[in-house]
């Protein structure tokens, strides 16, 4: 196994007079899955292109970092990296971070902001005949009209400022190979229009006998009407939480913005190929003077066991990006990559998470998948978990088990947030049925490291409802049955809940409530986040339009700094100010 080559000199040790595609990444490179300028990588080399990387070009001096690999024969990829630049660079109060977790030494200013549009214009100016195309969460999220929280607008398609050809949107790793096989055997990237999961700008819309196509309100129109703004994001939430969706069409001056849909396609089995691949599992070794790489150092010791969510959070990325579907890996995958880990001479015998973007969806479905083809529900769970959903936690009882007998693990703990809904407040049959209480015990006594975190979000139902998340009655049933675990096991394990202030409709008071009601619970917090508006998330929409999107009536944002402030200052009662 080997590193991808970063620098002229890798690659002629490799012995290439060429190079078919080279990505360049907002963050250090690290050849890991959990990173996805390795995974398009190296899915890239499996399908036998000579693939290099740039990560962290120098964006400000003669571009020399752009120009260094030359000129790829296919195309360049560009990534503003795993976070949303923005989100990267600023709080929610809009002050610059001081660090950057996806640099080593965690240094900040190693990325632009706006990463992705800068690095395309950057490139599109020196190779103005090579293809670009973006990929990562800066331009999943970014992909249609969408409110900009930190320049407070409504931007264009990221398609537009960083006059690039064609965007990858969500997991990629299909699509990316069938854009560079078809660019291999001679067609120009402006004749493919018609792979899955791609967005790309058209003078026309065009033909597709395939997929039925929705026009949105045009940029223009949005622009005009924050209604027809809020109408778009709805539409785009709909048709992405379907198993088979549509296409998407949106005006944007005299051309239009065209959206691919979601690949029904993506199975385990691929999911399982993404992560067998020959990772080196470490960061580049032209970093070791540098630093460490905190974002690294947090998950080169976990495993994630699925994509996709079916939570349907108001506020999160994850099934806009994902897909609402859980793609889950085998469990030779996972217990291939358990001992990979294993073999690495800092590992202690220590999982730090066997989890996922929730933790305990593993291998759940639709028990009649009929009835999930087109359905747009952005939730299973909320407000009630669907009829037709299996929510069997069995799967993950079974791999937890063959985890912990692996003879060289002395603890695997589940540090991603678990859906508590999913085992609390379940009649006593579906219980049984579902392993639903078996499951939380088991968590409980074998895979929590003394302090179980869990997100109720907040205390007032209002506010709940308007997030999708269940009442906070369930967080106190779930408190109680914690404590009882305590009693029964002799422990004093302790249950870290997580709040949001400032998410629209919540006001000063409703975070007094909050603080007077966990206060009660014997709670004294640690944490709370102040919402942070991104893009295309239908919580973003409403604080940008000021309108409960489903219901179109007028509600309360806190937009000025200071109400956060005192939003958050409520929470913490118990300190001086």
């Amino acid at each position: 196994m080997s590193f991808l080559p970063i620098t002229k000199k890798e690659i002629e040790s490799l012995g290439w007079d060429y190079v078919d595609i080279i990505i360049v990444s907002g963050d250090a490179y690290v050849d890991h899955p959990s990173f996805g300028h390795a995974v398009i990588g190296r899915v890239l080399e499996k399908n036998d292109f000579r693939v290099a990387i740039i990560p962290q070009p120098n964006w400000r001096d003669d571009l020399r970092d752009f120009k260094k690999l030359g000129q790829p024969r296919l195309f360049f990829g560009v990534s503003a990296g795993v976070m949303d630049s923005m989100v990267n660079h600023y709080t929610a109060l809009k002050r610059k971070r001081s660090d950057d977790a996806y640099t080593p030494g965690a240094e900040a200013g190693y990325r632009p902001d706006y990463a992705t549009i800068v690095y395309s214009n950057i490139l599109k100016e020196i190779y103005p005949q090579t293809p670009i195309i973006l990929g990562g969460i800066e331009a999943s999220m970014r992909r249609n009209a969408h409110y900009d929280y930190w320049s407070d607008s409504l931007k264009p398609s990221i398609l537009l400022d960083s006059k690039a050809d064609m965007l990858v949107y969500g997991m990629g790793e299909k699509t990316i190979v069938e854009i560079a096989q078809r660019l291999d055997k001679g067609e120009k990237i402006s004749q493919i229009k018609d792979i899955y999961q791609t967005g790309f700008i058209s003078k026309e819309i065009p033909n597709n006998d395939n997929w039925k196509t929705i026009e949105l309100p045009s940029y223009e129109d949005c622009l005009k009407s924050k209604t027809k703004q809020a109408t778009s994001i709805l539409q785009i939430e709909k048709t992405s939480n379907k198993i088979i969706g549509e296409r998407l069409v949106q005006k944007h001056g005299e051309g239009y913005v065209i959206i691919n849909p979601f690949n029904p396609n993506f199975s385990s089995t691929d999911l399982d190929n993404s992560f067998d691949l020959p990772y080196e599992r470490k960061p580049h070794p032209k970093y070791i003077k540098r630093g460490k790489i905190t974002a690294f150092e947090m998950i080169k010791f976990s495993v994630n066991i699925h994509r996709g969510c079916f939570g349907g959070c108001s506020f999160c990325t994850i099934a806009a990006h994902q897909g609402k579907q859980i793609i889950s890996r085998s469990e030779n995958s996972i217990l291939k990559e358990i001992d990979l880990i294993a073999k690495d001479q800092e590992f202690k015998g220590y999982l730090s998470d066997l989890g996922a973007p929730s933790a305990n969806m593993y291998k759940m479905k639709g028990i009649d998948l009929k009835l999930c083809q087109n359905c747009s529900k952005p939730s299973c769970i909320f407000p009630k978990i669907c009829n037709n959903l299996n929510f069997d936690h069995k799967p993950l009882l079974d791999l937890y088990q063959k985890v912990r007998a692996l003879p060289y693990i002395k603890k695997a703990f589940v540090g991603s947030g678990l859906r508590y809904d999913l085992f609390i407040g379940i009649d006593k049959e579906k219980e049984k049925k579902y392993h639903t209480r078996e499951y939380f015990e088991t968590v409980f006594q074998h895979h929590i490291s003394g302090r179980l975190k869990v997100a109720p979000e907040h205390t007032e139902d209002r506010i709940l409802n308007l997030m999708r998340k269940p009442s906070f009655n369930q967080f106190i049933s779930l408190k109680h049955l914690f404590d009882d675990l305590n009693k029964k096991h002799n422990l004093k394990q302790q249950l870290i809940p997580y709040f949001i202030s400032s998410h629209p409709l919540c006001t000063l008071k409703d975070m007094q409530s909050l603080a007077q009601k966990t206060k009660q619970l014997g709670y004294r917090l640690e944490q709370v986040q102040d919402f942070t508006p991104t893009p295309m998330t239908i919580s973003t929409e409403m604080y940008y339009t000021g309108i409960d999107i489903m219901t179109k009536e007028k509600i309360f944002i806190e937009k000025t700094l200071e109400g956060k402030r005192k939003q958050n200052q409520a929470f913490f009662w118990y300190k001086k100010q």
